[in-house]
């Protein structure tokens, strides 16, 4: 048998090593290319994970999808969210420690912001944006917190049963001439514990006991309810009058709220409070950077944002509630409850006095 390859053969091998080589060489590339790839991808991987923010909310509004959805859009930060009951928000956020991931905690009521500060849960923002888009008495004296947006908290009552002139301030929910007519929450809800402190505020211990004591004898009815529930009340001739958020109002004109329509809605009419004295009571959804924040830089970004013409005029369009930047415009819905003059007491108030608030209410059996 002859070994020997023939010049054919010789030829035909050269050309399959020739194509070998090329082959192997396309292979490297792509290994080369993919390694590369894979060691970006990874890199941006990196980038953008660190371009977040944990944010723990208590606000349960489907109306903040936008909210986030532009400050992301406009950013790039990411928002992750953990969405709670605020008491245990705030106490979920003392457990964890110097391991918490939150970056921000925003939730409704001053008197929680300020059951949080007091806790050491945030840590103080120096931003002269805030500081000058802010007005005083919506914000932590330090820096602690900030409100965005602000709710009115005021009377509404029976056309047909009751005068407003009856009605011109919060004392006159005390009056005996109202017996039997009013409505309200729970006396621990904070809405009702911010408005007791506010009374605190302004008259005294003996003054604000003296109105809840007052109160209490009016009512037409065990203390119950949401504030949605009371001003169906007031639609269903059950009570006379009562106190409820303004915004809860506007989406009962907007044709929102179960079992009150455009027919029983006009019997229901409004009062701003205290315009000839204090000013109407307010209350506000606000915000603190946490004091072990790992994205402070991007959580002080998000505050800032909170308090931009465009966030503040969302708070007003999507969710009823009053931007807390003056100048800003307000809805359409919002404005035909009438311009009015609010209460400018420092809202850290709200908190300070929160636990007598709760004693005095139980002192004269207010449940």
């Amino acid at each position: 048998m002859n070994f020997e390859e023939s010049k054919m053969q010789k030829e035909l091998k050269a050309k399959c090593n020739k194509e070998l080589e090329k082959w192997r060489f396309k292979i490297l590339t792509i290994f080369a290319f993919l390694f590369v790839c894979g060691i970006n991808g990874l890199i941006s991987r990196y980038v953008l994970a660190a371009e977040e923010i944990n944010l723990y909310s208590s606000r349960h509004y489907d109306q903040d999808e936008r909210l986030y959805s532009d400050f992301e859009k406009q950013t790039g930060i990411v928002i992750n969210r953990i969405e709670g009951d605020a008491d245990e928000l705030i106490q979920r956020i003392k457990n964890e420690g110097r391991n918490s991931p939150a970056d921000i905690l925003l939730t409704v009521d001053a008197g929680r912001l300020w059951r949080a500060s007091s806790m050491g849960i945030f840590q103080p923002v120096h931003s002269n944006f805030l500081n000058s888009r802010i007005p005083v008495h919506l914000r932590h004296p330090d820096g602690l917190w900030y409100g965005f947006s602000q709710r009115a908290r005021i009377i509404f009552y029976d056309k047909s049963r009751v005068s407003p002139l009856q009605l011109q301030n919060y004392n006159a929910l005390a009056e005996p001439s109202l017996k039997g007519m009013v409505c309200t929450r729970s006396s621990s809800n904070v809405y009702m514990l911010s408005l007791m402190s506010a009374q605190i505020e302004h008259a005294g211990r003996d003054g604000a006991r003296n109105w809840a004591a007052g109160v209490y004898k009016n009512l037409a009815r065990s203390p119950q309810g949401s504030d949605t529930d009371q001003l169906r009340a007031i639609a269903s001739g059950q009570c006379g009058v009562t106190l409820a958020n303004t915004y809860y109002f506007v989406r009962a004109l907007r044709n929102e709220v179960d079992g009150i329509n455009k027919d029983n809605i006009a019997k229901i009419g409004w009062i701003f409070p205290n315009q000839d004295t204090t000013g109407a009571h307010i209350n506000i959804s606000g915000a603190g950077v946490i004091s072990t924040a790992p994205n402070r830089k991007n959580a002080i970004k998000f505050m800032e944002y909170l308090a931009s013409d465009s966030a503040q005029e969302y708070f007003s369009s999507d969710n009823d509630e009053y931007p807390v930047v003056p100048g800003v415009g307000i809805s359409c819905a919002l404005s035909k409850l009438g311009i009015f003059r609010q209460d400018i007491m420092n809202l850290s108030k709200l908190g300070e006095h929160q636990s007598l608030a709760q004693q005095l209410y139980d002192e004269v059996g207010y449940d």
